[in-house]
């Protein structure tokens, strides 16, 4: 009887021990969780080389020295702490030009904002810059309250203190402006 006892009392042991085992591991992954501080991003990434392709024709690419990754926030979003270059292309593959110093980009919204030293450059020679700016994704629209400068490839230049735009910049309306317009004579 002693001997099934101590049997028993052994199975009993082993049980609670490999059980306790186990439930560390769930306390472990927990703890490792709490490790990382709050603030920190889901990834980061070094070296960024994006290139965005529609019906196998590259439209975007961007590139970009760091990018970290914000997604597992309530509001998320991705951040390119160390500047950004952004190229699009049209259907007849003429390249448009954004650079910024930083750039982020909320993922909900579909807004991208750009600051620091904020050049667009279009594919005709038309030349923004702009302290920062936001790319409305969704709407496909332009807009600053911060100064801007915008030189037009026929040497007219424009100054002011905010725009809105559709991102073709073909509706455009600029607020507390001054500037030099080259009008050209009509002939007939």
């Amino acid at each position: 009887m002693k001997f099934t006892y101590r049997i028993f009392f052994k199975s009993i042991v082993t049980t609670l021990v490999v059980t306790m085992l186990f439930s560390c591991e769930g306390n472990l992954k927990g703890v490792r969780q709490m490790e990382i501080p709050e603030d920190a991003p889901q990834s980061i990434g070094v070296g960024i080389n994006m290139k965005y392709v529609d019906s196998g024709k590259v439209v975007a690419t961007l590139r970009s020295e760091t990018m970290r990754d914000f997604s597992n926030k309530a509001f998320p979003y991705r951040e390119f702490p160390d500047g950004v270059i952004v190229e699009f292309f049209d259907e007849n593959q003429q390249k448009n030009t954004i650079t910024a110093n930083y750039g982020i980009v909320y993922n909900e919204t579909g807004l991208i904002d750009l600051q620091g030293d904020v050049v667009v450059v279009t594919s005709d020679s038309t030349k923004l810059t702009a302290d920062q700016l936001y790319w409305d994704q969704v709407r496909n629209w332009v807009f600053t309250d911060h100064p801007n400068t915008i030189r037009f490839k026929n040497g007219a230049i424009n100054e002011g203190k905010g725009f809105d735009s559709n991102q073709e910049f073909t509706n455009f309306r600029s607020r507390s402006n001054v500037g030099v317009q080259i009008l050209e004579e009509d002939k007939q």
